[in-house]
């Protein structure tokens, strides 16, 4: 689906440092995972896809259970560099949440090693970040529908602009946003010491029927139709508006200074949201609301071009 490392050199700096397994087209044997190729001539596909068969029973998958696991001695090299740019690992998981865009990868990935050089399983619940300690765990939430997953993050990534997290194929399915390739997302990272902190976990559980795939979507006939679940009901559930953020300025000068530059440019609608960020007044300068990721996706190298820094996507309730 989207650009994974940049490089293979890059998971071997990374690494240097740091149930349900069908064979599918793709999938790599532990003699042909080769991590030293080239990234065009890693994979055994070009491009990535879901599987090639029906899709699974994600009543039969179980969500792994958050547990304290020490570091991976490999893929928490910190600081590191993908496509130019340097990433550091948080020192813990603890309190981490963020708001962004999600996608997911598949096929093309499957049985080849990830950052910590486990085996990636498009069948299992994992995740991609880029940030967060290996192996650790996190909540996922579609805003969009409500539906959660609990994931065990063991690989790095995804390196496409605006994305926090890249889903392993079934979490995409069980979240609904499989069919879309991406959706609006929490990620919360869980403590296995104190799996009570997980607000979805102390909640009471809720039954909800599961939600079909748009007819857009629907599967080739005669294959069984991918299905949503855990979705909360629609009544339930207040649609999250995507924005664009330029900058955040504690100056109110420079916050409308960099409006101005932005409405010039005509990209859209513009506001400066005023806020508080530890403890201080600060001027968020955004565009939006968005119609879409695509929409995101396609103003982030137009604002780059403004000479105002690196914008970055920002959801709001």
């Amino acid at each position: 689906m989207l650009l994974r490392a940049g490089a293979a050199a890059a998971l071997l700096l990374l690494a240097g440092c740091g149930g349900h397994k069908p064979v599918k087209r793709g999938s790599a044997s532990s003699s042909s995972d080769d991590v030293s190729r080239p990234q065009s001539k890693r994979y055994a596909q070009d491009s990535d896809s879901g599987p090639g068969g029906p899709p699974p029973d994600l009543s039969k998958i179980p969500e792994p259970v958050p547990k304290a696991e020490a570091r991976s001695v490999y893929g928490n090299k910190s600081p590191y560099e993908v496509l130019g740019k340097t990433y550091s690992v948080l020192p813990s998981a603890s309190g981490y949440v963020e708001r962004g865009i999600a996608s997911w990868y598949g096929n093309k990935f499957h049985g080849y090693t990830t950052s910590n050089f486990e085996k990636y399983d498009m069948y299992a619940f994992s995740a991609a970040h880029k940030t967060l300690p290996l192996p650790s765990y996190a909540r996922v939430t579609n805003l969009d529908n409500g539906a959660s997953v609990i994931v065990r993050v063991n690989d790095r990534g995804p390196f496409a602009e605006n994305r926090v997290i890249d889903l392993s194929y079934v979490a995409a399915l069980k979240l609904g946003i499989w069919q879309k390739g991406t959706g609006l997302v929490e990620v919360r990272a869980i403590d296995p010491d104190h799996p009570d902190r997980d607000p979805i976990a102390r909640a009471p559980a809720r039954a909800a029927a599961p939600a079909p795939v748009p007819p857009a979507a629907s599967a080739p006939p005669g294959r069984p139709e991918p299905r949503v679940a855990s979705a909360a009901p629609p009544e339930k559930i207040h649609k999250p508006a995507l924005y664009l953020q330029v900058g955040a300025y504690s100056d109110q000068t420079n916050a409308e200074r960099a409006a101005t530059t932005v409405r010039n440019a005509q990209l859209g609608a513009v506001r400066v949201v005023e806020g508080t960020s530890n403890g201080r007044a600060v001027r968020r300068v955004r565009i939006g609301p968005l119609r879409d990721v695509d929409e995101a996706d396609a103003l982030t190298p137009k604002v780059r071009a403004l000479g105002l820094g690196e914008p970055r996507v920002a959801i709001d309730d």
